[in-house]
């Protein structure tokens, strides 16, 4: 179900975030849309972070991992044309929700780029598909994943772009999804 609530002009890039929480096919479905579109899309700067500094990441480098998150998106939008489409593998809601729930607070810049930073839409992926396991993941029990959804869920139902939920299988994912875009492009 899409809940659309408004719509930028169409002579602007679009850019879609997909958020969720670990192992609900963010990336893939990054990749499957850019691919379908023929666009490019920004990976999950944390990934490269974690993987080059290890796990034990302190409430400090989710700053470093926002700011990075930040400058990579801003990079990749310097090389976008009018009426492409840009899909976003995070934003800054996804770092919120990161500080929150594991540090129970959250650094002031990054709640100022929410407000300062515009999207077209944002895709949510359930926590439906398999979990894989990822030397990087913390939260393999469905337990904190559904809490972590509905955190997700709560965020976007209380903010103003469009966006829409995207379960089942990859496939099916795909096809909610561009059915989504598709709508907001109309």
């Amino acid at each position: 179900m899409l809940h659309l609530i408004s719509n930028r002009a169409n002579t602007e890039m679009k850019k879609i975030v997909i958020l969720g929480p670990e192992s609900t096919g963010k990336s893939t479905l990054c990749t499957q849309l850019a691919m379908h579109y023929q666009t490019s899309w920004v990976p999950e700067f944390a990934r490269q972070y974690l993987l080059d500094n290890g796990m034990n990441y302190t409430y400090d480098d989710l700053l470093i991992i926002a700011k990075g998150q930040v400058a990579s998106e801003d990079e990749m939008t310097r090389h976008k044309q009018v009426n492409e489409l840009l899909f976003l593998d995070t934003d800054m809601y996804v770092m919120k929700v990161w500080c929150e729930y594991v540090f129970k607070k959250c650094h002031a810049w990054i709640l100022e780029q929410i407000s300062r930073r515009k999207y077209d839409m944002y895709l949510l992926c359930n926590v439906d598909l398999p979990w894989v396991k990822d030397e990087l993941r913390e939260y393999p029990d469905l337990k904190h994943r559904l809490a972590l959804y509905e955190i997700y869920k709560n965020i976007l139902n209380h903010q103003h772009v469009p966006w829409a939920e995207i379960s089942g299988s990859y496939e099916t994912r795909l096809h909610m999804a561009t059915n989504a875009i598709n709508q907001l492009s109309q």
